[in-house]
């Protein structure tokens, strides 16, 4: 085994926190606690004791630093991103915490793309178990009581669970109040919990702050929303193409409904239209991850997956064989769109369309023949954005059907 020398010179001395006895008895026990001081996160005294603890730490396990890297990157790799308490039981019922994967990202990842932005956090409950357990012990000074399994309730409301962990209800009540939050906007589903919550923070010396209950959206049927609906989240609202921009006019549009409302499906898709239409060419073409020159042909579009959809039929056509009766058109298309050089104009390419209607020509025969699909965008677009070679070659690879 191979030891490290360290050079005494080089390392300062161990900081001594004094010492505080903070008396506690609990289950007729008594505890006494000589830094229990320590715990006051926004005392100076113990913040420069901790910058002092860790310029300590630095220096004597300097040596390490490449081995505690290693180290921490071996021990991250095997946390489970997935994470399940034990249940335990508690009047009749089963409960247990999850931890699910990537559920945090998923939430911010939402929220930017809503265009909503913060200036602190995220502030995760998993991070202040110090402080919830602080916030316990001053609730069971005023009121609260621990059962036989070792839970704490306030009342009826467990606000602790037999392994000491901070409820739903407590440990919002106790960040409320900890991070001095001014305004609370939830959902109606969350009126009952008012009053318990009211309760909670004035056994913690506080008072809850104004609290704003919305209604819910619902589906059709007048049911919570869930997957047969369609849309039962934010991120599934973004994969069906639907922008930003028409999910907050929505949502302005709604303002803070006193009563649930049913989602208005078609209203939503009608500002996904709008939206898309008041889009830069360069803001459009990005979205639908095309090169701008195609934003006409993308314009028509419903929604972003659409857009994409359109770009792909230009892009990359899917094969396509036609009969005898379709070459007429073709021969006539190749002619006219040779008398007009790179590139078309949208009025170039307009009248080669008109000149086609006017003698009869088969325009769907003519779209399948570019794009490889009976819809898509308007066809003019489609033949301002092919050169002239690439709008042939399709041509002539259609016709040998």
């Amino acid at each position: 085994m191979s030891t490290t020398a360290f050079p005494e010179s080089n390392v300062p001395s161990p900081p001594l926190a004094r010492k505080v006895p903070k008396q506690d008895v609990i289950h007729g026990e008594t505890r006494v606690d000589d830094y229990f001081w320590l715990r006051d996160k926004q005392n100076p005294e113990v913040a420069a004791y901790l910058d002092a603890e860790n310029t300590y730490a630095d220096a004597v396990l300097a040596p390490l630093a490449g081995f505690r890297e290693a180290l921490y990157a071996e021990m991250l790799g095997r946390i489970k991103q997935t994470d399940v308490q034990v249940p335990y039981r508690r009047d009749g019922y089963y409960y247990y915490r999850r931890v699910v994967e990537g559920g945090e990202e998923a939430i911010l990842a939402d929220l930017r793309w809503l265009g909503i932005a913060w200036e602190e956090g995220p502030v995760r409950q998993s991070e202040r178990s110090t402080v919830y357990e602080e916030a316990l012990a001053r609730a069971l000074e005023h009121g609260a009581t621990r059962d036989d399994d070792g839970a704490v309730r306030l009342g009826r409301t467990t606000i602790a669970r037999p392994d000491g962990t901070a409820t739903y209800q407590l440990a919002s009540v106790v960040d409320d109040l900890d991070l001095g939050i001014t305004h609370v906007i939830r959902g109606s589903d969350h009126r009952p919990n008012l009053g318990v919550q009211q309760e909670i923070a004035r056994a913690l010396g506080g008072e809850l702050p104004e609290v704003i209950h919305h209604g819910l959206l619902l589906g059709a049927d007048g049911k919570k929303l869930s997957k047969r609906h369609g849309h039962t989240a934010v991120a599934e609202l973004r994969a069906d193409g639907i922008p930003s921009a028409a999910v907050r006019a929505y949502l302005e549009e709604l303002g803070l409904p006193t009563h649930d409302v049913q989602l208005d499906a078609s209203r939503l898709r009608r500002f996904a239209i709008d939206a898309i239409a008041a889009m830069s060419d360069e803001e459009l073409a990005t979205a639908a991850d095309a090169p701008v020159s195609l934003a006409p042909a993308l314009r028509g579009a419903r929604d972003l997956v659409e857009a994409r959809s359109f770009a792909e039929q230009i892009l990359d056509p899917a094969p396509s064989a036609l009969d005898a009766a379709a070459h007429p058109t073709l021969e006539r298309f190749a002619e006219l769109r040779a008398g007009f050089a790179d590139p078309l104009t949208e009025a170039d390419a307009r009248s080669i369309v008109r000149e086609l209607k006017a003698v009869g020509g088969d325009l769907r025969a003519l779209r399948l023949a570019l794009t490889g699909h009976h819809r898509g965008p308007e066809l003019w677009t489609v033949v301002a954005a092919l050169p002239a070679p690439e709008a042939e070659r399709r041509i002539v690879v259609a016709g040998r059907g």
